[in-house]
């Protein structure tokens, strides 16, 4: 007797995959091809060019500036929003802090919620050179020597833009060690307290393994993040002052719509979810995550 062919679970399964196609696959393989043209919004037709814009890719210093701006932001990004919220996550899950945990939680999860451009229109106040929250502070407790246009500086335009992020995004990765936190079982913290283990060995000997796949799965969040970040260099700096602050995504942004060159902005869109891809294959072979040890 012939086995039926299992059709309910790809019934079920089937407008996911549309949407997929539709939404990602598609448009990932059109921009792939429009890499190989040259036209813009309004042409009738694109001319081949062949690999003449992935030529210009590896000729484009201000793609190499994006780069590095996109790294930084990586870095700075995993230490706060990966092991600073790792170790805010144990505190506030900590016994001391049980009473004022879920007001703190709130607290730390509000800028979350609030639209990147009011928190952008915020920090351009904090950074103003003149009247600015920040200058105004350091000036307060001697340090006026540090106060400089935060935003007009090319050495510290991107280290602003990286800091405005991090003040509104380490909150929802807190929140997501918390839960791993709270399914930890408890028996394993009481052993731990028979053995005689302190805060710290309790944090790097139980908390640290059992959050192990969630660590993976912010990383892959805040890494990818990190490679695709809009938002806050576009809205803060528009990529200057002249290219300083440059990301992928704001150049690619600025050479389709602004430059009106929308084949060389395929190619930097196509760099552009390569390196993600690249990040997300080495994470999640190096983490093994979902493997039994």
């Amino acid at each position: 007797m012939k086995k039926k062919f299992p059709l309910t679970p790809i019934l079920f399964l089937l407008p996911s995959v549309f949407f997929l196609a539709v939404f990602i696959y598609i448009p990932l393989v059109q921009n792939f091809y429009n890499s190989f043209f040259d036209f813009n919004v309004f042409s009738n037709s694109k001319e081949f060019v062949g690999l003449a814009q992935i030529k210009k890719l590896f000729q484009d210093d201000i793609v190499m500036v994006s780069i590095m701006n996109n790294f930084k932001y990586a870095i700075i990004s995993v230490i706060f929003q990966i092991f600073f919220a790792l170790i805010l996550a144990s505190i506030l899950e900590d016994k001391l802090f049980r009473k004022v945990a879920p007001t703190l939680r709130v607290i730390y999860f509000i800028p979350v919620m609030i639209s990147i451009s009011v928190i952008a229109l915020l920090f351009s106040f904090i950074y103003n050179p003149q009247m600015g929250l920040l200058n105004s502070f350091l000036e307060l407790v001697g340090l006026d020597t540090w106060a400089r246009p935060w935003l007009g500086d090319s050495t510290s335009a991107i280290y602003s833009v990286i800091a405005m992020s991090q003040w509104q995004s380490i909150g929802l990765i807190t929140m997501l060690f918390i839960v791993a936190i709270q399914k930890i079982p408890n028996e394993l913290y009481e052993a731990a307290d028979i053995d005689g283990a302190g805060r710290i060995r309790k944090f790097f000997s139980v908390t640290l393994p059992q959050v192990k796949e969630t660590m993976f799965v912010n990383l892959l969040i805040t890494v990818t993040g990190s490679i695709l970040v809009f938002n806050e260099p576009f809205i803060l700096t528009n990529g200057g002052p002249g290219n300083s602050s440059m990301t992928l995504a704001v150049h690619m942004y600025q050479t389709g719509f602004s430059r009106d060159n929308m084949g060389y902005a395929s190619t930097i869109a196509t760099l552009t979810f390569l390196l993600s891809a690249i990040f997300a294959l080495i994470q999640i072979k190096v983490s093994k995550t979902g493997k039994e040890d």
